[in-house]
């Protein structure tokens, strides 16, 4: 059995293998043990509901800067009822019954600057059954309504606009972020199932040279080439081999079982795993790897949000103590008739139009003011409690800067000590199998002892589980920086636009 592709720069361990069982068969590598993760992860679930909510939201933020037109109606509404009169002669009561029918038709258009312009039209029919007449009455009005503190306040259509691309954003960062830990930690189960199936195959090897060995001990032994104690160290040897390849099995299948958990399948499945263990040699320049940590780095995007919403909330304060109102401007256009409840309800409506036509049209102009005067320091109290939070948002966001380039600059440093100790392996795995095959030889020769054989059977083995090690703690180290700067070095590809 041989575990090595002959390259100085990467090695391939093909393999697949199965676990018996009696229920669905899952056929797996990384990528596909990574997707059937994230399909069945609840905390994936939670927040793709979270990033959808969010996408609505701003979609409904955005929406509130365009024109809205809605159309009521009143079809019919009748009442019959008793009301109160009361005149400088006493108080009287008297019956009520009414039919109403109306219609109205109103286009509202936002303004950036937080108010309105609206057009309303509509047409109504009261027929009072008790005085036997029907009022008609056609309206239509232009206006325009405006606070007067979103010019030096703050601007509430703004302010939503900006607070639902905020939670949006963050949103996202999240998502990006939980999926990039279930990456790492998949890739960590994955690679350490890997390395236990491989310290399995190394076993296995271990024992099938062990045995081979042993028949070598013991023919020499019986034409009286070597002493009996040699031949009964290797009768141990050989049984010591079995018995760890019996423990490496006990491993692995463990080590299966916590797989299929991980992955959120039952434990009674199938599965297949296939893998190609070769490696890319990745160069990531440290620099550009702080900068897209500080750029993308979730803790850095809240402290952001935390400092934005704390200078709207000051904003908001101030303007909660200065002067507010209304700016209020508007033009109507009425027509009414009046007229018995024989006239047919057409005739009625037309007479109203021919009103509306010949009446002049009217206007409101309107200005609404409120002016704080006071309130014992209240509203300063609420300002300085915002400032100091705004202060406390940023403080927390210089440390967290200091602490993500530090752990980014050690981790880049790291990985590349990794590689360096992978290739470095590669070639002591190389030396390892030339040496073993030489002192197989010499042993089979009478050059060597029993001893011998076994400390380079030894070496070999260590040889295949450091670089095996190696490999997995290179894999994870990418996989880390992957997930700490929203980047794939090994893709030159940003995870953000994915």
């Amino acid at each position: 059995m041989n575990l090595l592709h002959k390259s100085t720069t990467t090695f391939l361990l093909p393999f697949a293998f199965t676990i018996v069982s009696a229920q669905q068969i899952y056929n797996l590598d990384l990528e596909s043990s990574i997707e059937l993760a994230r399909e069945k992860s609840k905390t994936m679930l939670i927040l793709q509901q979270s990033l959808k909510k969010a996408s609505y939201d701003l979609k409904a933020a955005t929406s509130s800067f365009k024109t809205h037109v809605d159309l009521d109606f009143v079809l019919p509404q009748y009442t019959e009822t008793i009301r109160q009169w009361e005149d400088s002669s006493g108080i009287s009561f008297y019956p009520v019954r009414q039919n109403q029918i109306n219609s109205y038709l109103t286009i509202n258009q936002p303004l950036f600057t937080d108010g309105y312009l609206y057009i309303r039209s509509g047409v109504q029919s009261f027929a009072d059954y008790n005085a036997d007449d029907r009022n008609a009455q056609i309206s239509s009005s232009i206006g325009l309504r405006q606070p007067i503190e979103a010019f030096f306040g703050y601007n509430k259509l703004r302010l939503g606009y900006k607070q639902a691309k905020l939670a949006y954003d963050l949103s996202l960062k999240q998502l990006k972020r939980e999926e990039l830990n279930l990456v790492y930690d998949i890739s960590q189960t994955f690679f350490t199932l890997l390395s236990y199936h491989e310290r399995l195959n190394i076993a296995q090897l271990s024992l099938e040279k062990q045995q081979e060995a042993y028949i070598i001990a013991r023919n020499k032994f019986s034409a009286g080439l070597i002493r009996e104690v040699e031949a009964l160290q290797m009768e141990v040897d050989q049984s010591e081999a079995a018995n760890n390849y019996d423990i490496a099995k006990v491993d692995y299948t463990s080590q299966i079982d916590l797989f299929k958990e991980r992955l959120g399948i039952d434990l009674r499945d199938s599965v297949l795993i296939k893998s190609d263990l070769g490696y890319n040699q990745v160069l990531v320049d440290v620099e550009k790897a702080v900068t897209l940590a500080l750029e993308n780095r979730l803790e850095l995007k809240e402290n952001e949000i935390q400092i934005e919403l704390s200078l709207m909330e000051i904003k908001k304060r101030k303007a909660d103590g200065m002067i507010n109102g209304d700016i209020m401007v508007n033009y109507n256009f009425i027509g009414v008739d009046k007229s018995s409840l024989t006239v047919p309800l057409e005739s009625s409506i037309n007479n109203t139009w021919q009103n509306l036509v010949t009446r002049p049209g009217s206007f409101g102009v309107g200005l609404t003011i409120n002016i704080p005067i006071l309130d014992w320091g209240e509203n300063r109290a609420r300002i300085h409690g915002a400032q100091a939070t705004l202060s406390q948002n940023q403080i927390k966001m210089d440390g967290d800067k200091v602490t993500i380039e530090r752990d980014i600059r050690s981790t880049v440093s790291h990985l590349q000590s990794s590689l360096k100790r992978l290739q470095l392996l590669e070639k002591n795995v190389l030396v390892a199998e030339k040496s073993f095959e030489i002192s197989r030889q010499r042993y089979v020769n009478g050059d060597i002892d029993s001893q011998s054989m076994a400390l380079e059977r030894e070496r070999l083995n260590n040889a295949y589980i450091q670089r095996l090690d190696a490999f997995i703690d290179y894999k994870l180290k990418l996989s880390d920086i992957m997930r700490k700067t929203f980047f794939d070095f090994e893709r030159n590809t940003s995870l953000l636009n994915m």
